[in-house]
C-alpha cells in the first residue's frame, strides 16, 4: 500500500479509504451486499482482480470479514466488522457533501449502476411475497434489462429468466437518477412523459409506493448549482 509517511489520522485513513473503489465497496457492504457477485454488481467497471485485491486489503485491516457461505452458489460471504461499520459516518459525510456541492453530470448516470441503485431503493416488504419482474427499456441504451424485485436479494438481469413480466418501464438513466435524488417525484416524471410504466394499475401503484428515495435525497443542493435535466 502506498503511504504518505504522515502520522496524521487523516493521512492514515486516506491511505486506505482514498484508494479507488474502496469507498464504493464499503458503501455496497453497508447497503447489504454479501457475496463477491453482489459487490461486483454494485460497482460496474471494477475488474474481478481489483475487487479481490480491495477485499483482501479490507480484510487485512479487520474492516471486512470473509466467512464460508451456506449457499452452494457461492463459496464465501463478506460482511463489515464493528470497525468497518463505523466507516458509515465517513460514507454518509461523503454522500451529503457530494449531494450538496457536486453537480450531477451525464457521465454519472451509468445505466447498470442506476438500475442497481433502483433495486436497492425498492422496499421489498411493501411488495407481494412473489415480488415483481420489471422490464426496463432505457433511452439510448440498446440492451434491455429486467429488475427481479424479490427476496432475499433483488437483482438486475439481462434476461427475464423465464419469468412473466409484471410491468414495463420506459425512461432514461438521468430521469431515474433525478427520481432517486428527488429532483423530480416519480408521479411528476410520469406526468411530464419522462417515465412510463405499463401494466396493471394496482401493480404500478405498488411499485411506486415501494420506491424509496436515495439516502441523500433530503440534502438541498447549494444555491446556484446547475441541475442535470433529462435528455
Amino acid at each position: 500500500m502506498r503511504t504518505y509517511g504522515q502520522y496524521c489520522p487523516i493521512a492514515r485513513t486516506s491511505e486506505l479509504m482514498a484508494e479507488r473503489w474502496t469507498p464504493i465497496i464499503v458503501r455496497n457492504l453497508l447497503a447489504g451486499c454479501r457475496t463477491f457477485g453482489q459487490l461486483a454488481d454494485g460497482a460496474p467497471g471494477i475488474s474481478r482482480a481489483l475487487l479481490a485485491d480491495r477485499l483482501e486489503t479490507l480484510e487485512r485491516h479487520d474492516i471486512v470479514q470473509k466467512l464460508p457461505s451456506d449457499d452452494r452458489r457461492t463459496r464465501w460471504t463478506y460482511e463489515l466488522t464493528e470497525r468497518g461499520r463505523q466507516l458509515k459516518a465517513i460514507t454518509d459525510a461523503m454522500g451529503e457533501w457530494g449531494a450538496r456541492w457536486l453537480e450531477l453530470e451525464p457521465h454519472h448516470t451509468d445505466a447498470a449502476y442506476t438500475l442497481w441503485a433502483t433495486t436497492k431503493l425498492v422496499d421489498l416488504e411493501e411488495l407481494d411475497d412473489s415480488g415483481l419482474t420489471v422490464r426496463v427499456r432505457l433511452k439510448g441504451v440498446r440492451s434491455t434489462y429486467w429488475l427481479m424485485l424479490r427476496k432475499p436479494y433483488p437483482e438486475v438481469c439481462t434476461t427475464s429468466q423465464g419469468r412473466e413480466e409484471d410491468l414495463v418501464i420506459d425512461t432514461d438513466s438521468t430521469t431515474l437518477a433525478r427520481v432517486h435524488l428527488r429532483r423530480i417525484t416519480p408521479n411528476d416524471a410520469v406526468r411530464e412523459g419522462l417515465l412510463s410504466i405499463s401494466g396493471p394499475a394496482r401493480v404500478r401503484r405498488s411499485l411506486l409506493a415501494a420506491l424509496r428515495p436515495s439516502p441523500y435525497a433530503h440534502v438541498t443542493p447549494a444555491a446556484g448549482r446547475p441541475q442535470l435535466n433529462a435528455e
